[in-house]
C-alpha cells in the first residue's frame, strides 16, 4: 500500500519562532544552531508521510493537532487532507497555557 503524501508547509508564527530559536543557541554556538535548525527542518520533512506519528497535543485535546520533539522543543502541526501545517515551536519547558494565551489561542 502506498503511502499518503502531503506538502508540509510552514505557518508564519511557527517559522518566526524557530528562527527565533536559532538565533538564540547560535550566540552560544553556531554549530549547535545549525544542528537543531537541521533536526527540525527534517523532522517537519518527514511529516510529509508521517504525518500521524506524532501524538495530540494533551493541552488541545484536538486530534488534528499533533506535536513530535525536536530535542527540548515541541513541533505542533495540523494535519489536513492535502499538507500538514506546521503551527508553533516552542521549548518544552515553556509554560504552555501562557503561550497559547500569548498566541491568541484561547
Amino acid at each position: 500500500m502506498a503511502s499518503r503524501v502531503r506538502a508540509v508547509v510552514w505557518s508564519e508564527s511557527a517559522q518566526r519562532a524557530l528562527d527565533e530559536v536559532i538565533e538564540y543557541i547560535a550566540n552560544d554556538s553556531r554549530a549547535a544552531a545549525g544542528h537543531v535548525l537541521e533536526a527540525a527542518l527534517d523532522v517537519a520533512a518527514s511529516l510529509a508521510t508521517l504525518s500521524e506519528r506524532g501524538r495530540v497535543v494533551p493541552e488541545l485535546e484536538d486530534p488534528a493537532i499533533r506535536e513530535v520533539f525536536v530535542f527540548r522543543y515541541r513541533l505542533m502541526y495540523r494535519v489536513e487532507e492535502a499538507r500538514v501545517v506546521v503551527v508553533a515551536f516552542v521549548h518544552g519547558a515553556r509554560d504552555f497555557a501562557a503561550w497559547r494565551t500569548n498566541q491568541g489561542l484561547e
